[in-house]
């Protein structure tokens, strides 16, 4: 996502870098405990941060497919694709 997205020309490397940075430092601070998972958590943190501050999108929508995104997971029987449909959407 983040290669389109600066692909795409709505952000910097150097912006993305700093981002991440200002994340992981954040959570540093906050004496974050690594999880096995906590640096995809600062890469998605510092994502939604980057596309909401360009204007992409805004929080609301991201929620709003957040919820989705989980909507489709329950319903999808364990080992099958999830699918995102406009039903989860709708919730």
């Amino acid at each position: 996502m983040a290669l389109s997205l600066h692909e795409r020309g709505v952000f910097t490397w150097s912006e993305w870098a700093t981002a991440l940075s200002e994340e992981i430092r954040s959570a540093q601070q906050a004496v974050d405990s690594d999880r096995g998972v906590t640096y995809y958590l600062h890469w998605l943190k510092a994502l939604e941060a980057l596309v909401t501050s360009k204007g992409v999108t805004s929080k609301a929508e991201l929620r709003r497919y957040e919820q989705a995104w989980r909507n489709a997971a329950l319903r999808t029987v364990h080992g099958a694709p999830i699918v995102l449909s406009d039903v989860d959407l709708d919730q």
